[in-house]
């Protein structure tokens, strides 16, 4: 059986197994070379050395001396940054005198990418914590289940509700099929302050925008990469769309609407019946009313039954005949 493979870090995140030997070692003055082979980081980090009189044996380094070590490596280094500030200021001030006007541009890229979901939850939590007027959200899909999902959930509470305790607004649309989520309704009754639900059958993927100054949209299919956008005329365009959707949305929190039927056909089946006009496939229409493909069947069938269909084109020209899509609503 193979041992797993000791990851890299720090001495300032030394690992369990290399605090516990680093410890005996200090304890009894020295270990053979062998018991390090699970902790090879101590030799690496300098807190262990071969002994003079016998290399089987490692002798540790007093903690003192080793943190001696490390604080002259630091200041070294800070004085490399302070010597490398004063070149570069050296060189760009007289630059700055060419061109004033230049010297004034934002510090913030209107556009940056971001990589991997640390990074972009970074990033959100940093507008966040500079928000106070409004955070707007567009949630199509669930969240991560299980272990993950809550400890994603716990963080997210943390951040919504010390932005709702400055006096921010939060308003969310998600998807309908959501709307039954036991989840979903838990983390909002969490939430105290000014924050409102609001749900329809389809929506576009994820977005934040964040204080009319800062937006956040994925820029790849599983989520590992995204967007940060500060330019004010894309953020403008992002927060008109999310408007007219919240216009067409109907409330799901802190008060619930229940749509009407339209002729005995259900809200979830108008949807469904604008997807199957324009030709869409059952997987296609399940994926984008975030539903699984037997459910989107299901209401297809009792569409056709309420209609009084025998078949998938017959079906399209009962919709058109119906008049059910022209209050749906639907969003395409």
């Amino acid at each position: 059986m193979t041992s797993t493979p000791h990851a890299e870090h720090g001495i300032e995140d030394l690992c369990i197994a290399g605090t516990k030997l680093y410890e005996r070692a200090l304890d009894e003055e020295w270990i053979a070379a062998g018991d390090a082979v699970e902790a090879p980081c101590l030799v690496e980090l300098g807190l262990l050395q071969p002994a003079l009189d016998d290399p089987g044996r490692l002798e540790p380094v007093a903690p003192a001396v080793a943190l001696n070590r490390r604080l002259r490596g630091a200041r070294a280094r800070i004085a490399d940054e302070w010597r490398r500030e004063e070149r570069l200021v050296e060189f760009f001030a007289p630059l700055m005198r060419i061109a004033p006007r230049l010297a004034t541009t934002a510090d913030s890229p209107a556009l940056r990418l971001l990589s991997g979901t640390r990074r972009i939850n970074q990033a959100i939590e940093e507008a966040m914590a500079q928000a106070r007027q409004e955070v707007l959200c567009v949630q199509p899909h669930a969240g991560m289940a299980g272990e993950r999902g809550e400890i994603a959930h716990l963080a997210s509470y943390g951040r919504d509700q010390a932005f709702l305790d400055r006096g921010g607004r939060t308003r969310v649309l998600i998807q309908h099929s959501m709307v039954h989520l036991p989840g979903v309704l838990a983390y909002n009754e969490l939430l105290t302050g000014d924050n409102e639900v609001r749900g329809l059958d389809e929506l576009p993927d994820r977005l934040i925008v964040v204080d009319d100054r800062a937006a956040f949209l994925p820029a790849d299919a599983d989520g590992s990469l995204a967007l940060e956008v500060r330019h004010p005329a894309l953020i403008g365009y992002l927060s008109t769309v999310f408007d007219r959707l919240w216009r067409l949305a109907t409330p799901v929190y802190p008060h619930r609407e229940h749509r009407p039927s339209v002729n005995g056909v259900t809200p979830r089946q108008q949807a469904i019946a604008a997807l199957l006009v324009e030709g869409h496939t059952d997987a296609v229409i399940a994926e984008r009313l975030g539903m699984n493909i037997r459910t989107a069947r299901d209401h297809i069938a009792r569409l056709a039954t309420t209609l009084g269909s025998d078949s998938r084109a017959q079906l399209g020209y009962l919709i058109g005949q119906s008049g059910i899509l022209e209050d749906s609503g639907a969003v395409l």
